[in-house]
């Protein structure tokens, strides 16, 4: 399952968002990458960063078990001629062991940080859909097409012209209604928007 899947497709009612205007001759179409806006929003950007955090104690935990895994690798090789068959049996298993560890370890982290940044970006993305169906409608859109890619069932962008591109309004606008100041530089950057995966436990 996709991390950052949209777990949730426009709905129909921001797609037509509003209908065109008596003696209108053409549709007014938008565009909008809409991952790339749920992701670049202050409260998604404030949330990761919380999530991160949340996550690094495991982090540190895997490194730990790295670093004993490859330290008792060396002294394995290094003794391995001096030691009894019994002494390298025993050392082995104690390698094996701390492998099987930082892998249960490693899993479970992997599964509850994905199915908390699919949480993390449904939460946000169900509320940039609002921002997106009143903007539409504000703005007499007949039709929006979600341009991001790499999503199941993409459609297919063949040309947009950068003013039809509506991305940074809603994010605008998202920002302005949520009221969630921009984090600070050094906090950890969102992953891209246009990824497959975020990044998980390492």
């Amino acid at each position: 399952m996709t991390v950052l899947a949209l777990g949730m497709t426009l709905s129909a009612a921001a797609q037509t968002a509003a209908p065109a205007a008596a003696g209108s001759t053409a549709p007014k179409v938008a565009v909008i990458a809409f991952q790339a806006a749920v992701t670049s929003t202050n409260e998604f950007q404030r949330d990761f960063a919380d999530l991160q955090k949340k996550f690094q104690p495991q982090r540190d935990q895997l490194k730990s078990l790295s670093d004993e895994v490859d330290t008792l690798t060396k002294q394995l090789q290094a003794q391995g001629a001096t030691l009894s068959d019994a002494d390298r049996a025993a050392k082995a298993r104690q390698v094996d062991e701390k492998k099987k560890q930082a892998q249960r370890i490693a899993e479970d982290a992997q599964n509850d940080y994905q199915q908390e940044m699919q949480d993390t970006f449904g939460k946000v993305a169900a509320k940039v859909d609002e921002v997106l169906l009143a903007y539409a409608k504000e703005q007499g859109f007949t039709m929006v097409i979600d341009a991001t890619e790499q999503q199941q069932q993409a459609p297919i962008v063949l040309y947009a012209s950068p003013s039809s591109d509506i991305t940074k309004a809603i994010v605008d606008a998202y920002n302005t209604k949520s009221g969630v100041p921009a984090p600070p530089p050094e906090a950890p950057s969102a992953p891209k928007p246009a990824a497959s995966k975020a990044p998980g436990i390492k």
